[in-house]
C-alpha cells in the first residue's frame, strides 16, 4: 500500500496516512451517513447520456429538469437548512469581493457545527484525524475548516472574491463560463427557481441507491457548464466530510474512497498563491473524478 505524508502545521505533528485507511474511513463514513436521501425522498430523471466527446456542444439534450422529486422534509434536517442558508451569501462573478454580515459569518459556524459536532458523520471523520494526531481537539479542527473552506483570497483583479466554500458548493463564473459547482443541493435549489437549466449528463455511477455520482452538462443564466461532477443524494455533512479528508490527506493529488464496495475518486486543488496561518494553504477545488 502506497504511504503519503500528510503534514498537519497547526497540529505540529505528521502522521502517515494509507490508501487503503482513506478507502476504509470513507466506507465508515458511507454507512454513518442516515441523513443521504432515500430512493422516496429523491428522484432524479438523468436523460440523455452524451459521449465525452459531445460535452462541449452545448445543447439542451434534456427538456425535463434533472430533479423530478426532492422530499422538502429532507431539506429542513439541520445540516441541510445550514448549508442552503450560506449558498446565497455569494457573489458568484469573480473579481467582485465578497463581503460578509455579522449573520452571514454566524452561518459559517453554524454550519461547521451542526456537520461536525452534530453528526455521526463529522464525529467520526475527527476521530480518527485525531487519531492519527492532525489536530490536538474539535476546535481546532473546526477552525482549521473554517479557515481553508470559508477563507477569502482572489481568483480576479487582486479582490478577496473566492473561497473554497464558495467554489465548490456555490459555484462561480469565471472567464465567460461555470467554474466550480459541485453541489447536488445548490444545483437543485437553481432548478427549481428556473435559474439553472440541465443539458445532459456524461457520467453516471456504478451506484443503485444514493449518494450517486453524476458528471453534468447545465446552463447557469447564460453561463455553460461542460463537466460538472457532484455525489448526488448525501447529506452536507458527508459531501463536506470527504472532500475535507482528501484535502487534508491528499491535497493536489487523486484521493480513492470506497463507497459501498465502489471506488470514487476525489480529486483536489490546493490554492496556492495566498496562505493562512503559518503558510497552510486554502482549498482551491475538490470534486468526483469522471473518467
Amino acid at each position: 500500500d502506497k504511504i503519503l505524508v500528510c503534514t498537519c502545521i497547526m497540529g505540529g505533528s505528521s502522521a502517515s496516512i494509507s490508501d487503503s485507511e482513506i478507502a476504509a474511513l470513507s466506507e465508515v463514513l458511507f454507512t454513518l451517513d442516515s441523513n443521504k436521501a432515500t430512493k422516496s425522498q429523491l428522484i432524479i430523471n438523468p436523460q440523455v447520456l452524451l459521449p465525452d466527446s459531445q460535452t462541449s456542444d452545448q445543447i439542451d439534450l434534456s427538456p425535463e429538469r434533472l430533479y423530478k422529486f426532492v422530499d422538502e422534509n429532507l431539506l429542513s434536517k439541520p445540516t441541510y437548512a445550514a448549508l442552503l442558508s450560506l449558498l446565497d451569501n455569494y457573489n458568484r462573478v469573480t473579481g467582485v469581493a465578497e463581503n460578509f454580515s455579522p449573520g452571514q459569518l454566524a452561518e459559517q459556524e453554524a454550519f461547521l457545527t451542526e456537520t461536525i459536532s452534530n453528526t455521526a458523520v463529522g464525529q467520526e471523520l475527527y476521530t480518527f484525524l485525531h487519531g492519527k494526531r492532525l489536530y490536538n481537539s474539535e476546535e481546532e479542527f473546526k477552525f482549521d475548516l473554517k479557515m481553508m473552506w470559508f477563507g477569502l483570497y482572489s481568483r480576479l483583479n487582486n479582490k478577496l472574491d473566492s473561497s473554497g466554500f464558495e467554489h465548490i458548493f456555490a459555484g462561480e463564473i469565471k472567464g465567460g463560463k461555470v467554474s466550480g459547482f459541485h453541489n447536488w443541493l445548490q444545483f437543485y435549489t437553481l432548478e427549481k427557481k428556473g435559474q439553472l437549466n440541465y443539458y445532459s449528463h456524461s457520467f453516471n455511477g456504478p451506484w443503485e441507491s444514493f449518494p450517486d455520482v453524476l458528471g453534468m452538462q447545465f446552463e447557469w443564466e447564460d453561463f455553460y457548464k461542460q463537466v460538472g461532477s457532484a455525489i448526488i443524494g448525501c447529506s452536507p455533512e458527508f459531501d463536506l466530510a470527504v472532500y475535507s479528508l482528501c484535502y487534508i490527506t491528499r491535497p493536489g493529488k487523486q484521493c480513492k474512497l470506497s463507497l459501498g464496495g465502489k471506488r470514487l475518486i476525489i480529486q483536489t486543488y490546493t490554492w496556492d498563491k495566498s496562505t493562512y496561518g503559518d503558510g497552510k494553504k486554502y482549498i482551491g477545488s475538490a470534486y468526483p473524478a469522471t473518467p
